[in-house]
């Protein structure tokens, strides 16, 4: 009987890449308020205001305010309050942020400008510890549950264990990697009936859950930038943006079970990959004798093409039952997975609005929208081939099964940037700024484990959190020497989320225990209903930001 599992783990690592999952991928889709300290230190409030290399990105009209060519550096200090070092993650690091030049082609009022510009755009850099009571909830009973529920079907049925596909020919896709380690490390155990070995399928209550999860890595972009300036009026943009995906994960999740003792699933991820976008703005002076200008901004879906591995083992740390039998089916088993998968961040739409006073004070404020829902994840489902270029490509569709449940657990974000400059000589500038931005998760959105798509099948983790919205407070200070300056920004930003280590699958239902007894002999009955708790988490993160510049 043991030998079936060996089988579904060469059948597991013998499907096609496909697709990922609502949650992982909103993780890659957000991005941080980064780039020049000035920048930074006005709330990234700078996109009707230009000048500034950062804009390159949030308004590529800004680089067509540049009347000098220049150059700028920018690194720092990123740091989690209230962390505890867990396995690699650190609480702090040094973080190289931004390099980049604008050249002025030509003079007079108006000109032609083109730039570069790399920023690291997200930050993956962060600890998480949640734990919490159950009250018999658990994760090996979801795995139970689906099965019995038949959200996918019996080992020696149509399941992954035995032969990967259902009676229609297709995978059984709800059947992950979690339900996989859970049917050969705990759920099943062979038994003695009328003379034969057979399986017998058990769900274990637990009482209480810890989860410990480092992460690190970075997404950076790099944007190439055409702009102009047309009589001093008006300001156009336009930037090709490049992405590069760097993410790394190790996390431990356990439970402590009601029969004693505790099971553990320790899961590392990597995921590596690229991705493209256009951007194109204009900024405009509406009336020609005031400095009060309006900006406005679009963004292509950033185009993901990513890989993932994953390896992930869980450790059965349960004791003897009281008849010297074991629970479960080994003491510990081990799963993994290489798969290729792409997906489309939603258009994103930015309004901004920007004045100054003399050369002593500058006003910004900035308004974006992004509609998450919009989110698309895709299958890899072929090979084309482009006669002009000869050469073979990937072909796409989207996953209309895990697009249903983004759209129902991610909504539409808001961001609103207010920042200001002030001069109390020409050589010293101070800055502060704002940030607000809006929960993309919904409060009722959830890690769907039940979708019958590629992103299910090979999800190796089933917690998921919904952040809350955050809060960005932002200082700065800017000193120019002749053609060089220098800058320094400090950064604030505050999220608090809900985090659950599985979702909810709520019943009215029982169902006999096949080991546990009463005291007179009786199957003890176990509850359909498995609900965990939310367990409030927070990400409270101190960034310090330093930028060289020099014009000339």
């Amino acid at each position: 009987m043991k030998k079936i599992f060996y089988v579904s783990l060469a059948l597991v690592l013998s499907l096609p890449a496909m697709a990922q999952e609502t949650y992982e991928n909103a993780n890659i889709a957000t991005q941080d308020l980064n780039g020049t300290a000035r920048y930074v230190g006005m709330g990234g409030a700078m996109d009707a205001l230009g000048a500034d290399l950062s804009t390159i990105s949030s308004n590529p009209a800004g680089i067509g305010l540049f009347r000098r060519s220049s150059v700028a550096i920018s690194g720092g200090l990123v740091s989690q309050q209230d962390a505890k070092k867990f396995d690699y993650g650190s609480t702090s690091h040094m973080s190289f942020d931004q390099v980049g030049f604008v050249y002025n082609a030509s003079s007079g009022r108006s000109y032609i400008n083109v730039g570069f510009n790399y920023h690291k755009s997200r930050d993956f850099n962060y600890i998480l510890k949640a734990s919490n009571s159950l009250r018999g909830a658990s994760q090996n009973k979801l795995s139970f549950l689906k099965q019995a529920d038949e959200v996918f079907y019996p080992m020696g049925s149509i399941d992954r264990g035995i032969n990967g596909y259902d009676s229609h020919g297709n995978d059984a896709s709800t059947f992950s990697q979690v339900d996989y380690l859970y049917y050969n490390a705990l759920l099943t155990q062979e038994v003695e009936e009328g003379g034969q070995t057979v399986l017998d399928f058990n769900a274990y209550d637990a009482s209480a859950f810890n989860m410990d999860r480092a992460s690190k890595g970075y997404i950076g972009e790099y944007d190439f930038n055409i702009s102009g300036n047309i009589h001093d009026r008006v300001y156009l943009g336009l930037t090709f943006g490049f992405y590069d995906v760097h993410y790394k994960s190790y996390g431990e999740y356990s439970e402590t079970l009601n029969i004693g003792g505790n099971i553990l699933i320790g899961d590392e991820r990597n995921i590596t990959g690229s991705g493209f976008d256009i951007k194109a703005g204009v900024i405009f002076r509406p009336i020609e004798s005031s400095p009060f200008r309006i900006g406005l901004s679009v963004s292509s879906p950033t185009f993901y093409d990513l890989k993932t591995e994953n390896v992930t083992t869980l450790n059965n740390n349960t004791p003897p039952r009281p008849d010297g039998g074991y629970y479960g089916a080994w003491d510990k088993f081990q799963s993994s997975e290489v798969y290729d998968f792409k997906f489309n961040t939603p258009w994103k739409f930015g309004l901004s609005l920007g004045h100054t006073v003399g050369n002593y004070l500058a006003l910004g404020a900035s308004y974006e929208f992004a509609d998450y829902s919009a989110l698309d994840n895709r299958i890899i489902d072929g090979e084309g081939y482009d006669w002009w270029y000869d050469s073979y490509y990937e072909t796409s569709s989207s996953d209309k099964e895990m697009n249903d449940n983004t759209s129902h657990s991610l909504k539409g974000v808001s961001t609103i940037k207010l920042g200001a400059e002030y001069k109390p000589m020409p050589e010293l500038a101070i800055r502060v700024g704002y940030n607000y931005v809006s929960p993309i998760y919904s409060d009722n959105g959830y890690k769907d484990g039940t979708v019958w798509s590629p992103g299910s099948y090979y999800a190796s983790a089933t917690d998921y959190t919904n952040w809350k919205s955050t809060n960005r407070i932002t200082f700065g200070v800017g000193y120019q020497i002749d053609k060089f300056n220098i800058d320094l920004a400090y950064q604030y930003s505050a999220q608090n989320g809900d985090f659950y280590p599985f979702e909810s699958y709520p019943s009215s239902k029982t169902f006999e225990h096949s080991v546990l007894k009463d005291d007179m002999g009786n199957p003890l009955t176990m509850s359909y209903n498995n609900v965990p708790d939310a367990t409030e988490v927070s990400n409270k993160r101190h960034q310090i930001l330093l930028t060289l510049g020099y014009r000339f």
